[in-house]
């Protein structure tokens, strides 16, 4: 009924109440060792920052025993949002995430993965794979991935994937429906325009991002009216190691953090492959108070004479930065990871 309300609320809404959406998303709550915010309509409070599955997947290829440790201390330290995805590592960040989890650990999580199908049956194997995976009985939000082209929306509801989601949720396998994607925010909106109230929209959130195919300028709006959680990634403008684009505007890792978080966002995606990284972030979210306007001028005023063209975030301009899975489907050749 809540929830309910609050739509109804969000749809009469202009302009001038979006501050104060904002505001709302932004709302910290003390957690167990960081700060949470609610993750949209789903009301649920997840931690500030959400450990992402690619990243530790990576890490585990070349020490499996570090790679958990790693995600124990995220547990310990207050992350209980933890991302991941079918296609990810081939399926073996979900098998690593799925032997973290034990021992008592999966009900401190919120668990997201993510779907590689745009049909039923493929969707359908997806889950039951995922679920093997991380050794669960239900995922807590399930989202459709690299939602990039622009007849996605269209295959997920006209060929079934997202009839398989629903009857996931109505079977209790799934909690939540959302979808992600880095390519176009017209894409985004089109989705969220389908007639289908997702619970989440995981979109890429950084400071190049402000001035090139902008989601935070065009899609989080739209996310705030519609009661949508937002999930943060690429918070560094794209590529793995931290600090690695950053570097050419002198803007540094933490302040990419720190102006990701100071968005209506609920969580920040962020991916590490050592304990420093973690342990980085985690110093930047205990107690993490939002930049000021003048802060974030400031920042965006470094990083607009390189933000424009979007060489720093050339997975919105470019194939070669989508899954190969998604490129095959389309018909596309070959032409990168």
């Amino acid at each position: 009924m809540e929830s309910s309300r609050r739509d109804f609320i969000r749809a009469t809404l202009g302009e001038a109440s979006l501050a104060a959406l904002a505001g709302e998303a932004m709302a910290q709550q003390p957690g167990q060792g960081l700060p949470t915010r609610r993750l949209g309509r789903t009301n649920v409070q997840v931690s500030i920052l959400c450990l992402g599955g690619a990243h530790i997947g990576y890490a585990g290829r070349e020490d499996e025993k570090e790679a958990i440790r790693i995600m124990h201390a995220a547990i310990d330290q207050g992350i209980n949002f933890f991302d991941n995805a079918w296609m990810y590592n081939d399926g073996y960040s979900e098998e690593l995430m799925g032997k973290a989890l034990g021992e008592g650990r999966r009900k401190k999580i919120f668990l997201m993965t993510k779907n590689s199908g745009r049909d039923y049956d493929f969707s359908k194997r997806c889950l039951e794979d995922s679920l093997r995976r991380l050794k669960t009985d239900w995922i807590d939000l399930w989202q459709f991935h690299e939602v990039n082209y622009d007849n996605d929306p269209e295959w997920i509801f006209e060929r079934g994937a997202l009839k398989a989601a629903l009857e996931a949720q109505k079977e209790g396998k799934v909690r939540f429906i959302g979808f992600t994607g880095h390519k176009h925010p017209e894409i985004h909106l089109k989705m969220l325009d389908m007639g289908y109230a997702w619970a989440t929209s995981q979109m890429p959130i950084n400071v190049f991002d402000h001035f090139y195919r902008s989601f935070q300028n065009r899609v989080v709006p739209v996310c705030l009216k519609k009661n949508v959680g937002v999930i943060g990634m690429k918070s560094l403008g794209g590529g793995r190691k931290v600090g690695r684009i950053p570097s050419a505007t002198g803007i540094t890792a933490e302040q990419c953090v720190r102006f990701a978080l100071s968005l209506p966002i609920a969580s920040l995606c962020r991916g590490y492959e050592t304990m420093q990284e973690l342990e980085q972030d985690l110093r930047i979210a205990r107690d993490f108070r939002p930049m000021d306007e003048g802060e974030k001028k400031e920042l965006l005023a470094l990083a607009r004479p390189e933000a424009g063209d979007g060489r720093h975030e050339r997975f919105k301009s470019t194939q070669a930065f989508d899954a190969r899975i998604y490129r095959e489907m389309h018909g596309l050749a070959d032409t990168g990871p």
